[in-house]
């Protein structure tokens, strides 16, 4: 049996709209092994986005337990142990616009160290196995959509992680270059035997995966 590297169980998050108290999550339980990839569908405003919040440590379940590699979870340590531990990809790629495609790839490697000439040499890697050796020197603002999200991609697989997140990863692009995308992740994480917790709506992406779920009424199913 794979080594289970992310365990939630009984996770649980409210939020306030007034005066009233919206349950999103109810007692999620969730495991991935190494390796795995695992879809996860539901509708909108059913709360996907922030239990990829929660998994990735970047917000505090109110209830509930949250296990990295076997450790738990804290937020006084979630921030450099995420480095390590995980890369996430969003919807809306996040890179910074200033800086070249090479240097933001190379961001990911900055919460951890001064990059070096080892951490340029993977950056360089990364973006020639994303398809975009010649397209490195190049501002955001002058690379399309897709370009753009496998320079996110590269960027989230820089420091070597056990765990990759998307939330909505193809939401912003046309249907092919989305297609083109999800085959990138996978075929990246396949190789590099990093896990994928993969947030879509789109059913075709997510039967591309090892497994599917669906969030529901604040649980997974």
């Amino acid at each position: 049996m794979s080594e289970s590297i992310l365990s939630a169980r009984g996770l649980a998050k409210t939020y306030l709209s007034g005066d009233r108290r919206i349950e999103v999550l109810r007692g999620v339980d969730l495991d991935v092994a190494a390796g795995e990839s695992v879809a996860i569908r539901g509708e909108s405003g059913s709360g996907k986005s922030t239990l990829l919040n929660l998994l990735a440590g970047l917000d505090a379940a109110e209830a509930g337990r949250l296990e990295w590699t076997g450790m738990p979870v804290t937020t006084a340590d979630a921030t450099r142990r995420r480095a390590i531990f995980l890369g996430m990809v969003f919807q809306a790629f996040y890179l910074i616009p200033e800086i070249d495609a090479l240097a933001n790839v190379l961001m990911a490697s900055r919460i951890l160290r001064a990059p070096g000439a080892a951490d340029r040499a993977r950056a360089r890697d990364l973006l020639a196995r994303v398809g975009l050796t010649e397209r490195s020197t190049h501002l955001p603002a002058q690379l399309s959509g897709g370009e753009r999200q496998r320079v996110a991609v590269a960027r989230a697989l820089m420091n070597t992680p056990k765990l990759l997140l998307a939330d909505e990863p193809t939401g912003n692009l046309d249907e092919h270059t989305g297609d083109a995308v999800i085959e990138l992740l996978l075929s990246l994480c396949r190789e590099t035997g990093t896990a994928l917790v993969l947030v879509t709506h789109n059913i075709a992406h997510a039967e591309k995966t090892n497994r599917q779920l669906f969030l529901h009424e604040g649980v997974l199913r």
